[in-house]
């Protein structure tokens, strides 16, 4: 399962369109993660070295999955905005479910972000709301969404703890590959992530 994650992973970093997923990939991935952790969860006296390579491949498991999870959320809302319909011939089963309905789209892919990170499956639903259809001319123009055409990204400076391999960025621009004590400016959301995961430190430019 971690050469399947890493290899979707690697796709939709080097593909700027959305990649495709089997069906049941998240459902994989949870018991996979689930699976991990619970060999992780050990008393420290009990860990041998396979528990020890079991923890380094957690913390990738879940740096390589958080990416690809921002990834093809922001991939999906870009696509739903142009085409107004979801691919759902590239969308695991849990996507799919998630863009019946454009309505609470963006909220329920960041609940089912944060059960995922923590190994846990939960059934999706997804309310759509009907108005009633009001009484208007055949000759009146329908209202036509535009995303905007240009979105500012704060940036964070960086320096590197350990060696990461390229990424994309918030911004949709690839950064990277760094190696330890590397200085550079990303994105504030990969930056936080980055940190968050220790694999970073913040640089005060002021």
């Amino acid at each position: 399962m971690y050469e399947q994650l890493y290899e979707a992973w690697r796709r939709e970093i080097d593909d700027p369109s959305l990649g495709g997923l089997p069906p049941d990939f998240y459902a994989k991935i949870a018991d996979y993660l689930a699976h991990i952790r619970e060999e992780n969860s050990k008393p420290a006296d009990k860990k041998t070295v396979k528990s020890s390579l079991l923890e380094h491949e957690t913390r990738n498991v879940e740096r390589m999955l958080e990416e690809l999870l921002d990834l093809r959320y922001r991939k999906l809302l870009k696509t739903i905005t142009r085409l107004h319909k979801a691919p759902n011939e590239l969308l695991a089963n849990e996507e799919a479910k998630m863009c019946e309905t454009f309505v609470g789209f963006a909220g329920a892919y960041q609940q089912f972000k944060k059960n995922l990170m923590q190994g846990q499956q939960a059934p999706i639903t997804v309310t759509v709301i009907q108005t009633k259809p009001t009484a208007q001319s055949s000759e009146t123009p329908k209202a036509e969404f535009k995303p905007p055409t240009h979105v500012t990204h704060k940036r964070l400076t960086l320096r590197f703890s350990k060696a990461i391999p390229a990424i994309m960025g918030a911004d949709m621009k690839s950064y990277g590959p760094f190696q330890p004590e590397d200085v550079a400016s990303l994105p504030a959301l990969n930056a936080q992530i980055l940190i968050k995961q220790g694999l970073a430190v913040l640089v005060d430019v002021s």
